[in-house]
């Protein structure tokens, strides 16, 4: 998964009827152990996320400006 820094960034729930969980990624963070991503979800927290295989989905900033015109 291959993100910037302004894409969105949308973790889907592991729980039945619980919405998925979306955010702005501020900053990408490269490290020998994987990638991680400060995030600033839309509940109004930030906090640093590392998502395993399959579970979330980059959504690039480009996409989001078009689909808010």
């Amino acid at each position: 998964m291959t993100a910037k820094a302004h894409d969105r960034i949308v973790v889907e729930s592991q729980k039945v009827g619980q919405p998925a969980r979306e955010g702005k990624i501020l900053e990408i963070i490269e490290a020998s152990y994987g990638t991680r991503y400060r995030v600033a979800w839309d509940d109004g927290h930030e906090s640093t996320f590392r998502p395993s295989g399959g579970t979330a989905r980059i959504v690039p900033a480009a996409k989001v400006a078009t689909r808010r015109k």
